[in-house]
């Protein structure tokens, strides 16, 4: 038979298939898999209303063979096989898909799974091929054909001596390049690699012979000896233990699954598998939650995302779309039949679908991680420990979109309790004339028990949150309240006690005081102040406007350039000794009335956590003030 042409625009369609629509060269190998794995699905279609195919499903199979000398790659199956027409139809036509007309035409039948849909996939074998050979039978049909191929040139199909029904694709590897080392794919261990990474889940064994070191028989034991063995191995493990029932697969099972799958030598702290059947999609999920963090979390290198399935073939091995940044942690698996992916399978054609399977996947994971601080408030703590703060990140990321979803979720250091507390947990032991949930923010819990600020509130039975995060103030800006119980952050806003407004209708009269620290301090302070929860510290800093301290400093790492800087106001206790030393001096020498201002003012800024302007001057103020 002469040459034929490639039909719909040959070249520059094929020249676009093998250059530009995959990625990876690797993938052809998926695609030839998963083209006889299709082929196979409809013999045995054909076969459970049809008992002259002989066959039953375990004879079905897939054959790999390496040809190094003649750089073959030669995949057999068993399958329906084609005819002269199916060849012409099916591998001269670029992009027509007999796998997807069968079903279509089968569509109503639960056991029709067929995975090609658009009929290129094939013609990935050219990106490492200089020429492909399909010799082929077709069930019920007494000739077999073949059809041989270079590429854009056009292809042949003669008839050929082919005893048994089903499809052999012999791909010729190309010649290695300077840049390409096409030799890689005569490689066994090359070979069985891509089987486990792309088709470890098609459901007939891929059978190739590997070679084994087997001990002799009645060899010395002190001097073994062994033979070089070569038997034929099954690559793929064939059902995906996501797909079996829950009951029936083991903690140890899941547990070398996960360490298996995703590197890790420690067993998963939590798995959970689920099933949905959707409106927009169906899919299986398992999904497991790492013991500890790795080692990369927090750099460029890690990649989120769970690895996408579509009926057992991989698709993407990172789908960072399907996990918000707030559960990044989550390592697994989503496999689902109805993915409308796009031409080369190797990304979603349709965005409505990914986000459903997402929005499904944020869901599960918070019900997962509610019903483990419920039940399992240690083992819970011990997560949050690892991942904690980035759960908080759902309740900025996205303008606060997700906070609904983690806000019970997340946990705070509580000043009565003494351990971590929910928002909840807080809102129950609220005291009744408490309208507002108290929280403080700094370097740590320990320094924020220190805080001049929070000994009034301590010694009234107060609860306060302590937060020591850089997130945390943003996060409860986000929120703005807990179930209409709004937050305040009790080192930058003023106490709303009835005692407290007392004591400052009493030392309110002294203004002359205030304005001479204002006149000493000057730009250095917005305002100044008595104070109203000070007690036994004799001054603090607050911030006032927007922007409090713990953003100061977060924004002076994160941004330098942009220099922003809280409103800096000085509370100052009038009752407080060094406070009467300082009004007492601004007649009596007010010189040394005027170090006061500035030791205390430098004073508040140490306790508050940030930087004295002049290290030196203060130091020099310091020692002016001991002669």
């Amino acid at each position: 038979m002469a040459k034929t042409e490639f039909k719909s625009e040959s070249k520059r369609l094929l020249d676009l298939m093998i250059n530009s629509i995959y990625t990876h060269k690797e993938i052809f190998l998926r695609e030839i898999i998963s083209n006889a794995s299709d082929a196979i699905d409809k013999l045995y279609y054909i076969s459970l209303t049809d008992s002259n195919v002989g066959l039953n499903k375990a004879d079905f199979k897939i054959r790999i063979d390496l040809d190094k000398q003649n750089r073959t790659i030669t995949i057999t199956d068993n399958g329906i096989g084609m005819d002269s027409d199916d060849l012409d139809q099916n591998l001269g036509t670029i992009a027509n898909s007999g796998s997807l007309k069968f079903k279509q035409e089968n569509e109503k039948n639960d056991d029709v799974d067929i995975i090609g849909q658009f009929g290129v996939g094939f013609y990935s074998a050219f990106m490492v091929a200089d020429e492909i050979t399909v010799q082929s039978k077709k069930y019920n049909c007494d000739k077999a054909y073949q059809w041989q191929s270079s590429g854009a040139d056009g292809y042949e199909i003669t008839e050929i001596d082919k005893t048994n029904v089903g499809t052999k694709i012999i791909i010729k590897v190309k010649e290695d390049t300077e840049n390409e080392k096409y030799s890689e794919f005569l490689e066994k261990y090359k070979i069985s690699a891509l089987v486990s990474k792309y088709s470890d889940y098609i459901r007939y064994p891929i059978i190739m012979e590997m070679e084994h070191r087997k001990l002799r028989d009645d060899c010395d034991m002190d001097n073994p000896e062994y033979d070089e063995v070569k038997e034929d191995e099954v690559l793929n493990s064939m059902i995906p233990i996501w797909q079996r029932n829950k009951k029936d697969v083991t903690d140890e099972e899941y547990n070398e699954f996960y360490k298996q799958k995703f590197f890790d030598f420690e067993n998963p702290a939590r798995v959970f598998a689920n099933s949905v059947e959707g409106v927009v999609t169906s899919f299986k999920s398992l999904l497991f939650i790492p013991s500890r963090v790795p080692f990369n979390y927090y750099t460029k290198e890690y990649k989120k995302g769970l690895q996408l399935y579509s009926s057992g073939v991989l698709i993407m091995d990172n789908c960072s779309d399907l996990i918000p940044e707030h559960f990044a942690f989550v390592k697994g698996v989503v496999d689902s039949q109805d993915l409308s992916l796009n031409i080369s399978r190797e990304m979603l054609q349709h965005d409505r679908q990914l986000k459903s399977m997402a929005a499904t996947l944020e869901k599960k994971i918070k019900n997962e991680l509610a019903s483990w601080l419920k039940n399992d408030r240690e083992g819970y703590e011990k997560f949050y420990g690892n991942f904690g703060r980035h759960i908080k990140y759902g309740l900025v990321g996205d303008y606060g979109a997700h906070k609904d979803i983690v806000k019970d979720l997340v946990l705070f250091y509580s000043s009565t309790e003494k351990k971590l507390v929910t928002l909840k947990e807080y809102l129950e032991r609220m005291k009744d004339d408490q309208k507002e949930i108290y929280f403080a923010t700094g370097e740590s819990v320990d320094a924020i028990d220190k805080l001049p600020q929070i000994e009034y509130f301590r010694d009234k039975g107060k609860e306060i949150l302590y937060c020591s995060e850089e997130i945390d103030e943003f996060a409860f800006q986000s929120m703005a309240d807990y179930n209409g119980t709004p937050f305040k952050n009790i080192v930058n806003e003023d106490v709303d006690d009835e005692d407290a407004d007392k004591k400052e209708d009493k030392d309110q009269n002294n203004d002359d005081t205030l304005k001479f620290v204002k006149e000493v301090l000057g730009d250095k302070v917005k305002e100044v102040i008595f104070s109203k929860k000070l007690k036994s510290h004799p001054v603090c800093l607050t911030a006032k406007g927007s922007v409090s301290f713990e953003m100061e400093k977060y924004m002076a790492v994160a941004q330098p350039d942009a220099m922003v800087k809280a409103e800096r106001v000085l509370e100052i206790n009038a009752a407080h000794p060094a406070v009467n030393a300082l009004i007492a001096n601004i007649t009596a020498d007010k010189d040394k009335a005027e170090k006061y201002a500035k030791l205390l003012y430098n004073q508040a800024v140490i306790i508050a956590g940030l930087q004295v302007d002049d290290p030196s001057e203060y130091a020099d103020l310091v020692c002016s003030l001991m002669k």
